[in-house]
């Protein structure tokens, strides 16, 4: 109720049935072990980095890049001049891997020597929520699937949203009205892809938190009152209790 009253109240008239929302079940930074190695090596990364400097980049494990598409993330990242740490599932720690849908496909030529020490492509299984629970994580590049939404909000994370399909696009937008992040521009009159400027530009606009003439956006301060929304537990809790209490009636 707290996140989209009216749409809930709009659901129940319509339907003329009781709505019962169930809050969104945010998971728990416990459930990642603390031991597990893969996070002894990149949590020393990330304390190399300052608060609130590094951008985090991860598409979920449905969208099936397009080489076009992957050079383009790539160099825009690289463009951004920011620090960034990309879970890219690959099949090694080198630049090229295979999906499913795809054939062969490759980083740009140099690109891990160019972005060394700054950016870092992560070719295995990362553990999202510590990483975004790091202090020197600001921002969240997301495809905007509705789990990884709550776990960016969770930490207050400012958003660069990159939506792929089903209701990526939707939450997007929703998230874009409540002023925590923007949408990474596509080229909606010809081919709907985006560019590497567009990244560039995106991620600078949201990690600068302020636009090309110097007034501020707001998109960390919003995503850091979004916060105490999607991470109060003790609230998220009551939902439930709720719903289990209506399902005994």
């Amino acid at each position: 109720m707290e996140l989209e009253p009216e749409w809930l109240h709009l659901v129940a008239e319509l339907h003329r049935k009781p709505v019962v929302p169930l809050g969104l079940l945010p998971p728990s930074v416990d459930d990642q072990a603390e031991k597990d190695d893969s996070w002894v090596e990149i949590s020393k990364w990330l304390n190399q980095h300052e608060k609130d400097s590094v951008v985090y980049v991860a598409l979920g494990s449905e969208a099936a890049l397009s080489q076009r598409e992957l050079t383009e993330l790539a160099l825009g990242l690289e463009l951004s001049g920011l620090p960034f740490f990309w879970a890219l599932k690959i099949s090694s720690r080198r630049a090229d891997f295979v999906k499913s849908a795809h054939p062969l496909l490759e980083l740009p030529e140099g690109y891990e020597d160019r972005i060394k020490g700054r950016g870092i492509v992560w070719a295995s299984w990362a553990p999202q929520l510590r990483i975004l629970s790091h202090d020197s994580v600001g921002g969240f590049l997301t495809h905007c699937g509705w789990s990884s939404i709550i776990e960016g909000a969770m930490f207050g994370r400012a958003l660069a949203m990159l939506p792929f399909m089903v209701d990526q696009g939707l939450n997007a937008r929703v998230m874009e009205e409540r002023k925590v992040g923007v949408l990474i521009p596509r080229n909606d009159e010809q081919d709907g892809l985006f560019t590497r400027d567009g990244v560039a530009g995106s991620l600078r606009l949201v990690m600068a938190d302020q636009d090309k003439e110097g007034s501020k956006t707001g998109y960390k301060e919003n995503a850091r009152k979004m916060a105490k929304l999607f991470g109060d537990r003790e609230l998220h809790e009551k939902y439930m209790d709720g719903f289990l209490k209506e399902l005994l009636v």
